[in-house]
């Protein structure tokens, strides 16, 4: 099986041990990664900033990498999986050539985990992570992609890996893109409640499977200087042993 890596902004400019991890267990699953080297941004930032002529342009350079492709592409986000996925395909008119490879590009754009427990039908991926977990439930993976309890069930999967409940887990962190630079006071209201439940778990890290969230979680955990470390669900998944 092969795969066209969709490595999104913030994964390629703050995430890259998680990229490569993504592609290593991905080959140590027997899938063949591809890199579509003409991609930018998707262009969700100006679309949900109610720039939506000015996506246009980014829109049509990410399917001119992916729309000649072939094989599923997978994304480290649930995010930007989902803006490729569902906004695409609205934003040119049918009839359109653009119209049409937006819809054959988003029926095969998956989210990394949705890609492991839907089409590998896998959830033992040979992980190994002798630590306590606890995770938080991403808006766009769990709310867009409807991936509730699949990121779990890969983490329950993992060898010595105990994952602890989290109050609240399916309660936004507050960053939303745009939203935490717009309404930066409510967003860190979320975030400080966000991180408070995360401490209160007892856990010793706090598995994200978005970089966006990921990213402000971690600044909140940095300013209260808790011991509970953020870390994204493709690096657990990547593990081998301790840490």
């Amino acid at each position: 099986m092969k795969v066209q890596l969709f490595i999104t902004c913030l994964g390629e400019n703050f995430y890259s041990n998680a990229l490569k991890d993504m592609v290593r267990v991905l080959e140590r699953l027997g899938v063949q990664c591809e890199f579509p080297e003409g991609q930018t941004c998707c262009g969700q930032p100006f679309y949900n900033g109610g720039l939506q002529s000015q996506t246009l342009g980014l829109a049509r350079n990410w399917l001119r990498a992916f729309g000649q492709t072939d094989g599923y592409i997978v994304a480290p986000s649930g995010s930007c999986a989902e803006f490729a996925r569902h906004h695409y395909p609205e934003m040119f008119p049918p009839g359109t050539p653009e119209h049409a490879q937006a819809k054959e590009t988003a029926a095969r754009t998956f989210e990394f985990s949705e890609f492991l427990t839907h089409v590998l039908k896998v959830t033992d991926v040979g992980a190994r992570f002798p630590h306590t977990v606890t995770y938080h439930a991403s808006c766009h993976t769990l709310r867009s992609i409807g991936l509730r309890d699949e990121p779990k069930q890969l983490l329950r999967a993992v060898r010595d890996l105990e994952l602890v409940a989290l109050n609240e887990e399916e309660t936004c962190c507050g960053f939303g893109g745009v939203f935490s630079v717009i309404y930066p006071e409510v967003s860190r209201a979320m975030m400080e409640a966000k991180v408070k439940n995360i401490e209160a778990s007892g856990a010793e890290y706090v598995a994200v499977g978005e970089p966006g969230c990921l990213m402000n979680i971690a600044g909140g955990l940095t300013k209260v200087n808790a011991r509970v470390q953020p870390i994204h669900l493709i690096e657990i998944l990547a593990s081998e042993g301790a840490r």
